[in-house]
């Protein structure tokens, strides 16, 4: 029988940390926990094997399912000494999901489920505590009615707005017994107005009803967008944990709150979180009120007047800070942990693998391996190289005078600027304009996520630093200030007043993450210097990895950008890219245009020094680093005008009838350019071409040689090679060039002729192709173009329904197919070494860039990978996780 339920509770549990995949990790966590004698309360993890169960067959339970979770249940009520549904000692669940990856907020809970009329008065004699029990019962009405029974929270929350403003209350902790009971039942009449039926008063199906919502909630709008921006894959499915509940909500001796066992945004070694009396862990998060430090001294850096948890329960706080030591100590890693006090009673509800800022995962990655925690292995492969993106997020210039409109907590380091939106909907909307914004809200939900991720900073009024916005916001690296309680969102009007100043939509403020701080309009940054713990980090991967990395780079700026990141050469030069600036533009298009080769001579001759002093200073710039140029590759209408506007400006400065040059424009006109006249092609039709570019190399290498005493050693790049004989023909005409310039300037030029490999032929015929190539580059773009037949500029309008759909994984522009685009980059790989075994094997598409593409690059082979300059410190990183993890470690 397939076991689908698994057990843990006192000193007891069936699984492990090791069984994420089956149990997801809430609910491994909680059985290691259980497993090493902490103070979990009991329950039950039904397996993510199940989740696929029940969305393969049309959202049913197999009855081996509903039979093991009615045996686990009567063990929790054997544990807790109550029963589920008993009228007397009714046994309250919680209802939680678990994913195997960290999804925080995404999916849904379900909590103080078993209540109903008649166990509310019970749960209340209990307790000795009428006004906990029916404050139980109406968050029990409120989740319930909106996770299972479809209702908006909202409305809830408007009923309990105007009893409180009726009542004269601020906050919820000050409604009585009474008044929590008549707010429960306007609750329950709502349920019956909107929906024609009454709120469920059996337990049975109420536990049902809601494990069937957490396997739905998987495949949720801000779930599914979650894991497409987290490449999380969706046949994962998540596990459901069942526990007994553990009241925060008993009154001011009970608390809830949620922890990090180091700052999660420094990375300083400390105890980080924060605390509700008299609570239930939504609370903390969703921003209602506004939670107290766990620890004094971040109270008092908070200049706070509520008391510390350190304080007000020092007894619980004791015990807390001893298992927050323990289990990182176990897991080797900063743990973030939920947990609830119930009259004085420390229960520990959830712990996993903390997020935390990059600037936080380095440091406390080099602070673990001077503490002997961990190897520096394995400080180099925890950190996510994606996440690196965020230390090259600017900082405020700290010269400039600040304008401060309002402050409030560092949720998320680094500072961003844009126009002021207050919805998801107008962040997607400026994003696609090009606009950068700001996303100001009252606090965020998981329904924002989709705005979130488009805005480049996030300001919410209320909140705290483990509130939504802080939590998602570091996870994906964006500037993320909370809590800015001096400053009011006005929706009905479009507003956001601050000090002294009421702003409107698409006015422009700056948001310093690392301070707090709100500023008036836009303000001068700094690009962050990567030294200190990142040097050491990127020394610790630079000595592991096997490959090297270049970077894709045409221009000076590019160049210098890229060897400060660490460049090792340039892998990718697109001299096309040359062409565009100034007046290099009209002279091209006098090339293009001429009717002989005389006079496209005429006007090569005019380019070749243009071209000449840009190699010389990339040269300069990497001596002694290898440079790649790749030769004249898109189709020549590209250079040309296109409406008609365009063309009468242009035969206007060329002193042409703008006839003519649309008779010129259309006669160059190709029905599909990128399978066109472009490449390799060019050159075959207009040797001319290859050969001035040729002759600028080469002078150039000369020149570079002579000024910085280093020795160039140029690989030119021959682009869209299908077959041996076109690459023969080309190669010629470049080693006759070769050959005079060396002649001419007396000195010899060590240099390679390759090419770039996007054309399922040119792979499959590798091993003849390389007996004229000296190495091989992977041009992935448009390799997976061409394997695909998909066009990269088109595939965006149903690129993302194939990945909703589940027709495939991820987007094959983003991160490189394996199974055919991979495939194919193997056999050439292998082809090619077989025929040629010390050939040089690249990667320059924007895959190069990919840390799931880099791993595969290591896995055959590859010498190095080249990616665009401000992503070289995230290949570097990603190739040596991708040598750790396969063995080929160089330290």
């Amino acid at each position: 029988m397939v076991k689908w339920v698994y057990t843990f509770g006192n000193g007891k549990a069936e699984g492990r940390a090791s069984d994420v995949e089956l149990l997801g990790g809430k609910g491994a966590n909680l059985a290691e926990m259980a497993s090493l004698g902490l103070p979990v309360p009991p329950g039950l993890t039904i397996t993510t094997e199940a989740c696929a169960w029940f969305n393969r067959h049309q959202r049913s339970f197999p009855d081996a399912l509903r039979a093991q979770v009615g045996e686990a249940l009567r063990g929790i009520e054997e544990a807790t000494g109550r029963g589920f549904g008993d009228p007397r000692h009714p046994l309250l669940l919680s209802v939680r999901s678990g994913a195997r990856a960290s999804m925080p907020g995404m999916m849904d809970t379900v909590l103080n489920l078993g209540l109903n009329d008649e166990t509310v008065q019970a749960l209340g004699h209990d307790a000795g505590d009428a006004r906990f029990a029916w404050d139980s019962y109406r968050r029990f009405i409120q989740m319930y009615g909106a996770v299972v029974m479809g209702l908006d929270h909202e409305v809830f929350e408007e009923i309990l707005e105007d009893e409180k403003a009726r009542l004269g209350h601020e906050y919820d902790t000050e409604l009585s017994a009474v008044e929590w009971q008549h707010v429960t039942r306007l609750y329950k009449e709502m349920v019956a107005d909107e929906l024609g039926e009454p709120f469920p008063q059996d337990p049975g199906i109420q536990l049902w009803k809601a494990i069937a919502a957490v396997f739905q909630s998987w495949m949720n709008p801000r779930a599914v967008t979650y894991r497409m921006l987290h490449n999380i894959p969706a046949d994962w499915g998540t596990a459901v944990n069942v526990q007994a509940m553990v009241f925060g909500n008993m009154g001011n001796n009970s608390a809830t709150g949620v922890a990090f066992t180091r700052n999660p945004s420094t990375g300083e070694k400390e105890l980080y979180g924060e605390f509700l009396v008299n609570a239930q862990g939504e609370d903390v998060v969703a921003g209602i009120r506004t939670p107290q430090s766990i620890t004094e001294a971040s109270r008092l850096a908070s200049g706070s007047e509520k008391p510390s948890l350190e304080k007000l329960m020092p007894e619980a706080f004791a015990d807390f800070r001893t298992i927050c030591d323990r289990l990182e100590a176990h897991y080797r890693d900063m743990q973030d942990l939920e947990f609830t006090i119930e009259r004085g009673k420390l229960w520990m509800l959830q712990t996993r693998s903390g997020k935390r800022t990059a600037k936080a995962a380095m440091k406390i990655a080099v602070d673990m391996v001077e503490e002997g925690l961990i190897t520096r292995a394995e400080a180099v492969s925890r950190i996510d190289p994606a996440s690196l993106d965020q230390l090259l997020h600017p900082t405020i210039d700290p010269r400039v005078e600040r304008q401060v409109i309002g402050s409030g907590l560092p949720a998320s380091p680094g500072a961003a600027t844009g126009e002021i939106v207050f919805t998801s909907e107008d962040a997607v909307a400026a994003e696609a304009e090009g606009r950068k914004v700001i996303l100001v809200r009252m606090e965020t939900s998981p329904e924002d996520i989709h705005g979130m991720h488009a805005a480049e900073g996030i300001l919410t009024t209320r909140g705290g630093m483990t509130s939504h916005a802080a939590v998602v916001a570091r996870g994906m690296g964006i500037p993320c200030v909370t809590g800015a309680g001096s400053m009011r969102v006005d929706f009905h009007n479009g507003l956001l007043i601050g000090l002294g100043v009421k702003l409107k939509r698409g006015d422009v403020i700056t948001i310093d993450g690392s301070s707090g701080q709100v500023l008036k309009g836009e303000v001068p940054m700094l690009q962050p210097e990567l030294s200190g713990d990142f040097g050491l980090i990127m020394e610790w991967a630079d000595a592991a990895r096997r490959m090297t990395v270049r970077t894709n780079a045409d221009t000076p700026q590019d160049a210098r950008a890229a060897r400060s990141f660490g460049a090792e050469g340039i892998g990718l030069c697109r001299t096309e890219h040359m062409f565009f600036e100034g007046d290099r533009i009209h002279v091209m298009r006098d090339m293009i245009l001429a009717e002989t080769e005389a006079g496209r001579r005429a006007a090569l001759d005019k380019l070749l020094p243009m071209q000449r002093s840009d190699f010389t200073e990339l040269f300069s710039i990497m001596h002694g680093q290898p440079v790649t140029i790749r030769l004249l590759d898109p189709p020549l209408h590209e250079f040309l005008p296109k409406s008609d506007t365009e063309i009468a400006e242009v035969a206007a400065a060329m002193g042409m009838e703008a006839q003519s040059l649309r008779e010129r424009v259309d006669a160059l006109h190709e029905f599909n350019p990128m399978l066109g006249h472009r490449g390799c092609r060019l050159a075959i039709s207009h040797p001319e071409i290859v050969e001035m570019q040729a002759r600028a190399i080469f002078e150039a290498a000369v020149a570079a040689a002579r000024q910085t005493g280093e020795l160039v050693s140029p690989e030119i790049m021959v682009p869209l090679v299908g077959l041996r004989a076109e690459l023969d023909y080309v190669k010629g005409r470049i080693d006759a060039i070769a050959r005079a310039v060396m002649d001419e300037a007396g000195m010899e030029i060590d240099y390679l002729v390759g090419t770039m490999i996007e054309l399922p032929r040119a792979a499959l015929r590798a091993h003849s192709i390389a007996e004229a190539a000296e190495f091989f580059s992977f041009g992935t773009n448009d390799l997976t173009q061409t394997t695909f037949g998909i066009s990269r500029d088109d595939a965006s309008n149903f690129i993302n329904t194939y990945i909703r759909k589940g027709i495939i994984d991820h987007d094959p522009f983003i991160s490189l197919d394996f199974d055919g685009v991979g495939e194919l980059i193997r056999i050439a790989a292998q082809r090619g070494r077989l025929t040629r075994p010390e050939m040089k094997l690249g990667i320059c598409g924007e895959h190069g860039g990919d840390p799931t593409s880099i791993h595969f690059c290591e896995s055959i082979g590859l010498d190095y990978v080249s990616c665009s300059p401000f992503r070289v410190p995230i290949a570097r990183l990603a190739a040596a996780q991708a040598a750790i993890k396969a063995g080929n470690a160089r330290a």
